[in-house]
């Protein structure tokens, strides 16, 4: 079971529903009698997306957004730092158990992709519309390129698996180099493109889309410095009509409302169980502060306090910017040193709709159209079509009430203020670490930052916040390591 991919193993698959917001988990299902049938696709298609659900909830932020000038977190004498704070304060350790969940979540993801890759040319399915299967194609092939780019962002060169493998196949496998990965990531994109676009009549709510490959191919584009080729993949996406920035920031965060206008692919859940939910407000509020703000006070918040927004952020929203209030949020009561102050806490994320323990169904959004138009703005920029650029950038401006005309940018300045926006933009997104580190900041950045958390918190440990280059890259998880004596990345 610790091969590299936990591969081989066919986890719980999710049975179709009429509204695919309600991924239901199902009892394993054999392969003997398996992949026989449309349904029985869809329902592997379903699938992909589950490991992808699993670890958004718990891992990612922990390794996206906490590391990041963004985020800190409240502390508890009771628990001290565990997995979490110790990555916040960049003192990482390859037996970290975030990092190894990560992974064997990411290489099951995979292998489901996989699979259903493999199988889908199967003779004999009789499909109702050949759409559903170049949806389920198209689905895979763009999970499967994101699962990569999280893990390459995450980790560097990964084991590249693009079919099912046999257990001695698996421990054979090494890290391919980042080129080939991203390689092909964009690869797989290319083709969901091209698989959607034959789907567009069985298109569904929730469901990878071609706006999504479209925009998560920008990003890697962007990611990778093409920026000419960002471009063209981002382009589609607005000419296409479907998506338009909501003109209430705070509706794209309605667990009541969910929102497919603005919101290009999102990680769906649901309070309807366990499995589906996640609990962010849970792990987000004050722990000190009861039931407060969760409005919960049955539930126990001893492990909260986390994603704690620094003053970094706090002081990065400019004067009159509405979108400061929808994601901070503060709570005035005893902290951890028992001093009474304002508590500020991530403010996105909201309590229970009708669930009376600590589930919640709020979606977390992974690629939303304010990303494409700052994504634009920065592959135009970079060209040196800075003018072009502008107009991108006051879009998203002006819906968070920054009506003032942009004038008088360069090259440079209208980068640092895209940063900027990007910031305050997508806090707690999991998006602000894969932007200092692409864009070449983050060593400044978080110097600076770790600085003023050290200077203002007298519990740290010595060695809290020492940044270093080797420490942009994640340490690959020790059981790979071990089993599949796997290459560590310098410096662990």
């Amino acid at each position: 079971m610790k091969k590299i991919l936990y591969i081989l193993a066919l986890y719980f698959l999710t049975a179709c529903s009429d509204d695919f917001l309600e991924i239901y988990p199902e009892s394993t299902l054999s392969e003997g009698n398996f992949y026989q049938s449309e349904a029985e696709f869809i329902l592997l298609a379903n699938g992909c997306y589950v490991p992808m659900r699993d670890y958004e909830k718990v891992e990612h932020w922990v390794m996206a957004e906490l590391p990041s000038d963004n985020a800190s977190f409240q502390y508890n004498t009771a628990t001290g730092e565990a997995s979490k704070g110790v990555i916040d304060q960049f003192i990482l350790a390859s037996n970290n158990v975030a990092y190894a969940n990560f992974w064997n979540l990411s290489y099951n993801g995979i292998t489901r992709c996989n699979k259903l890759l493999s199988e889908i040319e199967r003779p004999g399915v009789s499909w109702s519309k050949e759409s559903y299967k170049a949806r389920s194609s198209g689905e895979a092939l763009f999970l499967r390129a994101l699962y990569y780019f999280n893990l390459v962002r995450q980790f560097g060169g990964v084991p590249l698996v693009l079919k099912p493998i046999t257990a001695q196949e698996a421990i054979d496998i090494k890290r391919s180099t980042e080129e080939e990965v991203y390689e092909s990531i964009i690869r797989d994109l290319n083709e969901a493109v091209t698989q959607f676009a034959s789907a567009a009549d069985v298109a569904e709510e929730g469901r990878a889309s071609i706006g999504a490959a479209q925009a998560l191919l920008g990003k890697v584009y962007l990611t990778t410095q093409r920026y000419a080729e960002a471009e063209q993949a981002l382009k589609p996406v607005m000419a296409s009509g479907k998506y338009a920035l909501l003109s209430d920031y705070a509706s794209l965060f309605n667990p009541a409302s969910k929102d497919f206008k603005e919101t290009i692919f999102a990680i769906q859940y649901s309070e309807n169980s366990v499995e589906l939910a996640n609990r962010f407000i849970f792990w987000f509020a004050p722990w000190t502060s009861g039931g407060a703000v969760t409005t919960r006070p049955n539930i126990n918040l001893v492990g909260g306090g986390w994603n704690q927004p620094t003053e970094d952020l706090i002081n990065a929203f400019e004067p009159g910017d509405l979108r400061k209030d929808v994601s901070i949020k503060y709570w005035n009561g005893r902290d951890w040193d028992a001093v009474v102050r304002p508590i500020p806490y991530c403010g996105k994320y909201q309590p229970p709709q009708t669930a009376t323990d600590d589930r919640t169904g709020d979606n977390l959004p992974v690629l939303r159209y304010s990303d494409v138009l700052l994504m634009y703005a920065e592959a135009l920029n970079q060209q040196g079509r800075t003018g072009e650029a502008i107009g991108y950038v006051q879009q998203v401006r002006d819906r968070a009430g920054l009506t003032v005309p942009l004038t008088g940018y360069d090259q440079t300045s209208l980068q640092s203020l895209i940063a900027k926006e990007r910031q305050v933009e997508f806090c707690f997104e999991n998006q602000r670490w894969y932007d200092l580190k692409r864009t070449g900041k983050a060593l400044e950045v978080l110097a600076a930052h770790g600085a003023r958390e050290k200077a203002k918190k007298s519990f740290l440990y010595a060695a809290s916040y020492e940044m270093a280059p080797f420490k942009l890259l994640a340490p690959i998880p020790q059981e790979q390591i071990l089993i599949n004596q796997l290459a560590q990345n310098p410096g662990y």
